[in-house]
């Protein structure tokens, strides 16, 4: 499970040599540990034994192995210890504050707990970095759903008519927050390196949406103009766009941002002469982005007819001929087969233990034409006895004494040729290029 590749900083690896302690449950932080793996750091995330509250968090397998926890976990080493026991703690926290130059780092979202504070750890090592991901500001609890709810947008969210909130399905704040999350713990890196001193980070995720919510200009809005922001459906606020659908269930989004993409469209459906009709009876230039969004339902009237008496494939056909920005709407189980995963380099096949063989992404990111490929998820404990050998120079009779006294746990967990699911396979078909053939 060790990453083969050097210790030595490279391109694609930048952050090689630099270790990472994690504890940690659910989306924020363990996509910021994930992320930092990529980056080539060591993550070990260390977990109570039987695991932390997501370690078996929907979506599962058929044997009921968190698919969902091996998805945010990829890359990683896993250590399984007593968390509750002064014995355990005191084993962890040598592990977080030894190292030399590149450890003394821990990324957790664990408030509370006295001995994981960072004076109690700066103590121990005084360039420690500590970065904690926090639900407020004030310490108090919250989650990517309730903060969510406070910062306005399920209110902004759904069909024009519609009077109660709706949440999106994507925890937006949880993987900004693990972006922000894994960029602060480089940047301490790089300070610490300059200056030899260690960073005390808080990360409150609330603060996330709050910030991204004046960012884009949403609170900004609201103190300036004190107008509140319509429920829109699939429109855009401020430009043209919209989704269309066809008899036989099949939807497009269309969207024009440019007065080019706005002609392409009128061409493309025959209504140039009744959009000239329009501006002409309204006084409207349409080549303004504002006039397209302030009468976007007439519009949208307009075009309709044509996306109804066409078939979805002469649909698509006559938009890649244009300049408009659109995309057909897919189901999660359409995209999984097509070539944008199926010959996507960022893929890779990977044998993941107790889930399967399936293609799994790696770093979004090419470096010098270069994808960071995507390496399994640890076992819970799989390399306790490895990293307490490795990292702290336990002898194999001390780690047996702590394994019989209950203090870490080892779990090897099933071979992936022993998983029956059938999510746990892609139907078998063979591969090329990291995609089915």
């Amino acid at each position: 499970m060790r990453n083969p590749a050097s210790d030595k900083p490279s391109a694609t690896q930048p952050l090689a040599g630099v270790r990472v302690v994690e504890i940690s449950s659910f989306v924020a932080a363990p996509l910021a540990g994930m992320t930092l793996a990529q980056l080539g750091a060591e993550v070990i995330r260390v977990d109570p034994i039987g695991g932390a509250a997501d370690y078996h968090r929907w979506p599962l397998t058929d044997e009921g192995r968190s698919i969902y926890w091996t998805g945010l976990n990829k890359g990683k080493r896993s250590v399984a210890a007593d968390l509750r026991s002064p014995a355990g703690q005191q084993l962890v926290s040598r592990l977080i504050t030894s190292g030399g130059p590149t450890g003394g780092i821990l990324l957790t979202n664990t408030a509370g707990r006295d001995w994981l504070d960072y004076d109690t750890l700066a103590g121990r090592r005084p360039d420690l970095i500590r970065l904690e991901i926090l639900g407020r500001a004030d310490g108090s609890t919250a989650v990517d759903y309730t903060v969510n709810a406070a910062t306005g947008f399920p209110l902004v969210t759904g069909p024009p008519d519609h009077d109660e909130p709706i949440n999106h399905v994507l925890p937006a704040w949880d993987l900004l927050c693990g972006m922000y999350a894994a960029l602060a713990i480089t940047a301490a890196v790089r300070h610490r390196d300059a200056t030899g001193e260690g960073s005390r980070i808080s990360l409150p995720l609330e603060d996330v949406a709050l910030a991204t919510a004046g960012n884009l200009g949403f609170l900004t809005e609201a103190a300036l103009c004190g107008t509140r922001r319509p429920r829109l459906g699939n429109a855009i606020y401020g430009q043209y766009g919209q989704h269309f659908t066809r008899a036989d269930g099949s939807a497009f989004m269309v969207v024009t941002l440019t007065p080019r993409h706005f002609r392409d469209l009128t061409e493309l459906t025959g209504t140039r002469d009744a959009i000239e009709t329009l501006a002409a009876a309204l006084k409207a230039d349409f080549a303004d982005e504002g006039t397209r969004y302030h009468h976007r339902d007439v519009l949208t009237a307009l075009f309709t007819p044509w996306f109804r008496e066409h078939t979805a494939d002469e649909i698509t056909a006559a938009l890649a001929n244009t300049s408009i920005l659109w995309e057909r709407y897919r189901t999660f189980d359409e995209v999984v087969t097509e070539p944008r995963v199926t010959e996507n380099s960022m893929f890779t096949l990977l044998r993941q233990p107790d889930i399967g063989t399936y293609l799994a992404p790696g770093a979004p990111v090419s470096v010098n034409g270069t994808h960071i490929p995507a390496r399994p998820a640890p076992r819970l404990g799989e390399h306790t006895e490895a990293v307490l050998h490795e990292r702290l120079g336990l002898s194999a009779a001390s780690i047996a004494e702590l394994r019989a006294s209950a203090i870490v746990a080892f779990d090897v967990g099933v071979e992936p040729s022993q998983v029956g699911s059938e999510c746990g396979d892609i139907l078998g078909r063979p591969f090329r290029h990291g995609g089915f053939q």
